[in-house]
């Protein structure tokens, strides 16, 4: 068929690349456990995809996290705290990053199949420009290449604003967001999609809903995996997502769908 969808805007961690979204957690568990105020994996997960700096703010002002670090510092984390871990943060975050650029599998192929009926590629990301510096010639090695990459702190504001989103479709020459789908495995950015104007696709097995590498999720026995996997389809739905998929490798039938919507005049809810 011919699509009549313009470009679709890929997330990265947990959604191309990085299966189960580990990068990110692996560089707040330590950035905190050096800070002398440890988190858990729940806490570093629960704001994943805003921009870096947001989460680190976010996750300090939790109420027993900001005690702990009155009580390590004599003092409430304020700015000049954000701005110090998200410096050091930035390090260790490129590194993590690096050591898990590995493709979801299926992203290399919906790519390339997207653009093969014309539909523009375009990406945003929670990461910064540096944190990603040695990811996209990694993903690019491995065949994905989006044409266009809207990084943390490029706009005013990051998720769940739509900015970085219509940067991309800006860059990109795209109109309207209505014939353009954002696809994301994190809550925050299915809203910045809906903030867009734009169809939105959750994935619920590959991100950081359910938080686990693909042979760790394959290990579960069948009714946790599945249990696990539902839970997170159900936050992805709960932000607003028009359709959810397990993975990009489920993704094509979906990408149809929205054709034949937007063929037809509709309009993302």
């Amino acid at each position: 068929m011919s699509l009549t969808i313009k470009a679709v805007i890929f997330d990265w961690a947990g959604t191309m690349i990085d299966f189960g979204s580990r990068a990110p957690v692996i560089a707040l568990l330590r950035l905190f456990e050096d800070a002398g105020v440890p988190i858990t994996e729940a806490e570093a997960r629960a704001d994943m995809g805003r921009a870096k700096r947001d989460h680190i703010r976010a996750i300090l002002a939790v109420p027993h996290i900001a005690a702990g670090w009155r009580a390590v510092y004599d003092a409430p984390p304020g700015e000049a705290d954000v701005s110090r871990l998200h410096d050091a943060v930035e390090p260790i975050m490129r590194a993590a990053a690096a050591d898990c650029a590995a493709l979801v599998p299926g992203a290399a192929q919906i790519a390339a199949r997207l653009r093969g009926e014309g539909v523009r590629i375009g990406s945003c990301t929670g990461y910064t420009r540096a944190m990603m510096a040695d990811i996209l010639p990694r993903a690019a090695d491995q065949g994905y290449a989006p044409e266009v990459v809207v990084c943390s702190g490029e706009t005013a504001e990051g998720r769940p604003s739509p900015l970085m989103a219509w940067k991309a479709l800006v860059e990109l020459g795209v109109w309207p967001s209505s014939a353009c789908v954002k696809i994301d495995d994190a809550t925050v950015g299915i809203r910045e999609g809906r903030e867009a104007g734009m169809w939105t696709v959750g994935l619920a097995a590959s991100g950081n809903g359910v938080g686990l590498d693909a042979a760790e999720l394959a290990a579960l026995p069948a009714d946790a995996r599945a249990r696990r996997i539902v839970d997170a389809a159900d936050a992805l739905y709960a932000a607003g997502a028009d359709y959810v998929t397990d993975s990009v490798a489920d993704l094509w039938p979906v990408i149809e769908q929205i054709s034949v919507r937007v063929g037809a005049g509709e309009k993302p809810a």
